[in-house]
């Protein structure tokens, strides 16, 4: 029992709220410790966060930027091949225009070559028909006015008689042709 007395005496002068000596020691170093902290090590790690915060807006806001650049950029690449496209388009369409415009310039060219020559033709064969007739003329007179002289037995050389009678001749082969061609044309 003795033992406990002594254990019950300590017990009464070892008041926990009462601080003892190695309280105020732990609470010095405590503080000291973290003054040394507060005001050598946070101060650093701080600026470093703030720092490396600060990078990351910057990064971001560059990222941002370059976002926004991009997509501007895509779209006035887009924008310019689409104004190429219409471009091309209206190119194409220009083209194909001058194309129909070219197609009818010489078709009508051909058409207005072809009356040209049509009507050249038709005037040298008018022309030779001309010639012909009147070689005809000349040859069918002389021969008809010798073959008429034979027949008769006498000679009739003058011209005047000799060009009516070769020209009612040629009249009448003239009339009979264009009657054959009309009955043609009828039965056609």
């Amino acid at each position: 029992m003795a033992h406990v007395d002594v254990v019950a005496a300590a017990e009464k002068t070892n008041n926990f709220l009462v601080p003892n000596g190695t309280f105020f020691v732990e609470l010095i170093a405590f503080a000291i410790i973290f003054f040394i902290l507060a005001k050598y090590v946070v101060p650093p790690i701080n600026r470093a966060m703030t720092a490396r915060q600060d990078a990351i807006r910057q990064e971001f806001a560059e990222a941002d930027e370059a976002k926004k650049n991009a997509s501007e950029a895509e779209a006035e690449f887009k924008a310019q091949i689409a104004d190429a496209r219409k471009e091309a388009a209206r190119i194409r369409e220009e083209a194909h225009e001058q194309g129909k415009q070219i197609i009818e310039e010489a078709k009508q060219q051909a058409q207005a070559d072809q009356q040209r020559i049509k009507d050249q033709a038709q005037a040298q064969i008018a022309a030779e028909r001309q010639q012909a007739l009147t070689s005809l003329r000349a040859e069918v007179g002389s021969l008809a006015t010798s073959l008429a002289g034979r027949i008769v037995g006498e000679s009739l050389e003058d011209d005047d008689r000799s060009a009516r009678v070769v020209d009612r001749f040629l009249a009448d082969l003239e009339s009979l042709e264009s009657s054959k061609q009309a009955h043609d044309g009828v039965t056609a």
